[in-house]
């Protein structure tokens, strides 16, 4: 059942990555012709961005030779309404007030050597498991 679990989550991966590669940079915007997605579709998609967000993680803290990007909700914001958007506060009054988060390589990698000592581990515990279930 772990394998299974963990198979799923790889394809659900990979075709995030393939659909991501070719969708456009705005988002999709309701038109008034079109229906709302049902409480399913918005369960299924809450969980499936925060699957992704494990995956892609940010950080508000700025290493010396990277560029501060404005955030794409607009200029004037406070920090709450910065915070609210997902983007990172600027403490410097001569920098933008409001900029994108970073990619945050260290806590992925962190995050995949984690997922996969914790993949090994049940491998490993499997045989145990599945011969104690035997010999009962």
């Amino acid at each position: 059942i772990g394998t299974h679990l963990a198979w799923n989550c790889v394809v659900l991966i990979l075709l995030y990555s393939i659909n991501s590669s070719f969708a456009p940079p705005t988002q999709h915007v309701l038109e008034k012709s079109e229906v709302a997605p049902s409480k399913l579709n918005m369960k299924l998609k809450h969980a499936y961005e925060s699957l992704l967000s494990f995956f892609r993680p940010v950080t508000c803290r700025r290493k010396d030779e990277q560029t501060l990007i404005p955030c794409h909700v607009g200029e004037g914001l406070n920090t709450t309404e910065c915070l609210e958007n997902k983007c990172c506060p600027s403490k410097s009054i001569h920098e933008l007030q409001c900029y994108m988060p970073f990619k945050d390589n260290l806590q992925l990698t962190f995050r995949l050597l984690v997922l996969v000592a914790g993949g090994f581990f049940i491998l490993g515990c499997l045989p145990f498991c599945c011969c104690a279930f035997l010999q009962r």
